[in-house]
């Protein structure tokens, strides 16, 4: 039949459409080569962020091994009380942290309690499945005030604990039964006369690359570093220009940098590659380092002019900085007013900001009579930022996506973005309670919340629509398949 046709004479448009390139399916393209792009994934991420919610809530558990936790009796007996005049300091959920694989979910209390949770008994507690009386992996009471929690990034047993309050840092070994931990580390603080200075440590860091090595901040804005081959106490002290307190610090993912945030809004980095910082690691001796760099949080801000027409910037405490595990050179910041920000490491700038409104302009007391620093997490490979809120119940969902199309960027031009199909917007989720800590699931994105009422709320996927949605299509089935009329 072929030969019978005559094929009609191309012309000149017909081959310029023919060279033209047909636009790539999305999804039939990361399904071909089995891979999703940042820009593809940044640009489905609403959906995501939109159907967030609290799926459970449930109070730290009170016994392990049929035994009844004190301290956890103790403020069961406080709240039980009709006295709401007597502020409850030492109260409340202060770090949280999950293991590298989603396992096991470390959290430590302002009363003094280390307990280690079972990720799936807590998605069965989500569901229903249990009763808030499931033990635990490990519950274990101290008497001292705890205010972080880390595990050891190359020894998933071994779980730090410190305290604002005492001059150690404490190592567990989830695989032991002992309420004793089975190391302390310890800072060598005294004066001249000989007495030992209280100190306190806010943050603990592990190297990714050495087990027996680990740093914490000090509250005279120094860090330590310890070897556990070598010594209980530290063999290298990093010190800032300053003697204010540091209440966060981070080390990169090739362990060559290390940063530290104060009280008064200055990031410090410090080099721990070469100079005298690569002689001290050397020698194992202790030497004190000045930074590399010192970064003032309020000067950068003061660059945006838009951020600077609307509001009186002055510098602000720093509650923590997280590096963004899907970016590494994106340094997430947290201030004690509410604000969030990304500092971009590599250039220096302030290129993403977040800034809710006060707590006085919807009537809010701004004081609470609590003393926690609020602990954001990143969401993995999303960069998204989950923070909890500063004047109400519920966490902010934060694009911190690094491009102009984040919604939180300095440059982002809301009528240009909004021509795209989908585009990631700042999302609040209301919460039952008052969030001080948020960790994110490595795998799946759950977010878990300390409150200031020591209980823990789940927040991830609505579960209902897909109820609804297998509900409605047995109902169909089922009408389908009935007796022909």
């Amino acid at each position: 039949m072929e030969r019978y046709v005559v094929p009609r004479a191309s012309s000149s448009t017909d081959k310029r459409k023919s060279l033209e390139r047909r636009p790539q399916w999305k999804r039939n393209l990361a399904e071909l080569n089995g891979r999703i792009s940042s820009k593809h994934r940044h640009e489905y991420s609403s959906l995501l962020v939109e159907s967030y919610d609290e799926v459970g809530a449930f109070l730290q558990c009170n016994n392990v091994n049929e035994q009844s936790c004190p301290i956890h009796s103790t403020h069961l007996v406080n709240h039980s009380s009709q006295n709401h005049h007597i502020p409850l300091t030492r109260e409340g959920i202060s770090g949280l942290e999950f293991d590298k694989k989603g396992i096991y979910l470390a959290t430590v209390s302002k009363a003094g309690c280390l307990t280690v949770h079972d990720f799936e008994t807590i998605s069965c507690l989500t569901n229903g499945l249990l009763s808030n009386e499931a033990k635990q992996v490990l519950h274990i009471s101290t008497n001292r005030q705890l205010d972080v929690v880390r595990w050891n990034t190359t020894n998933q047993d071994e779980v730090a604990c410190a305290s604002l309050r005492r001059n150690e840092v404490l190592i567990f070994d989830i695989g032991y039964v002992s309420s004793d931990p089975v190391e302390v580390l310890k800072m060598k603080l005294s004066t001249a006369h000989g007495s030992e200075v209280c100190n306190g440590i806010s943050d603990v860091s592990f190297t990714s690359d050495d087990n027996a090595r680990l740093f914490a901040s000090g509250l005279n804005g120094v860090i330590y570093a310890w070897d556990r081959r070598l010594s209980h106490y530290p063999y290298l002290q990093l010190t800032s220009n300053s003697h204010s307190s540091l209440n966060s610090i981070q080390l990169n993912m090739e362990n060559w940098i290390i940063f530290g945030a104060n009280k008064q809004g200055i990031i410090y980095a410090w080099d721990l590659r070469g100079g005298r910082t690569s002689v001290a690691f050397q020698s194992h001796k202790e030497v004190y380092n000045p930074p590399m760099i010192a970064m003032k949080l309020s000067s950068m801000l003061e660059t945006i002019t838009s951020l600077k027409e609307q509001s009186n910037i002055v510098p602000k405490e720093i509650h923590s900085i997280h590096l963004d595990p899907s970016c590494p050179y994106q340094l997430a910041f947290h201030l004690d007013d509410g604000w969030s920000g990304v500092l971009n490491t590599h250039s220096s700038q302030v290129t993403h900001v977040h800034c809710p409104p006060p707590a006085w302009l919807d009537g809010e007391n701004c004081s609470t009579g609590y003393t926690h620093i609020r602990k954001p997490a990143w969401i993995p490979t999303y960069s998204i930022y989950a923070v909890g809120s500063s004047s109400s119940n519920g966490i902010h969902l934060l694009d911190f996506y690094p491009h102009k199309s984040s919604a939180c960027h300095v440059d982002f031009n809301e009528g240009v973005e909004s021509t795209t199909n989908q585009m990631t917007q700042n999302t609040f989720i209301p919460l039952s309670g008052s969030v001080t800590a948020c960790a994110a699931h490595p795998l799946n994105g759950t977010i878990v919340a300390g409150t200031k009422q020591t209980s823990l709320l789940v927040i991830s996927q609505r579960r209902q629509f897909c109820f609804n949605y297998l509900k409605s299509s047995a109902a169909a089935e089922q009408e389908l398949s009935g007796p022909l009329m």
